[in-house]
């Protein structure tokens, strides 16, 4: 079982963006923060990609495989073992989210 992400998470694009999570969320906390949940929006900032001399970066990440099991306030949960997609502004996919930290305490499928 892997650790649910909840608004402190850490995550970033692979190119080293920043995703923000807006949760709709307020009754189900994980370590003291609300969980967060495959249909939250995620927005990515900072993200430097660029093709050739064309910037490209990635604006917010698409979750395609949320916990199968586990679910908050009628939404699947997400866990360090989701798969979200980083995608532009014309929805190219550019790379899978990177969780780098989430709380250690509450963990699901």
């Amino acid at each position: 079982m892997a650790n649910l992400l909840n608004s402190s998470a850490v995550m970033m694009c692979p190119h080293g963006g920043t995703v923000s999570a807006i949760t709709s969320n307020t009754r189900v906390n994980a370590a003291g923060s609300p969980l967060l949940g495959a249909t939250d929006t995620y927005l990515i900032a900072g993200c430097p990609f660029v093709i050739g001399i064309v910037p490209h970066p990635c604006i917010q990440v698409q979750w395609v495989q949320p916990d199968a099991r586990s679910q908050a306030v009628s939404d699947f949960t997400l866990s360090e073992e989701s798969v979200g997609l980083c995608v532009a502004a014309d929805m190219a996919v550019q790379g899978t989210v990177l969780v780098t930290f989430t709380q250690p305490r509450v963990s699901g499928i």
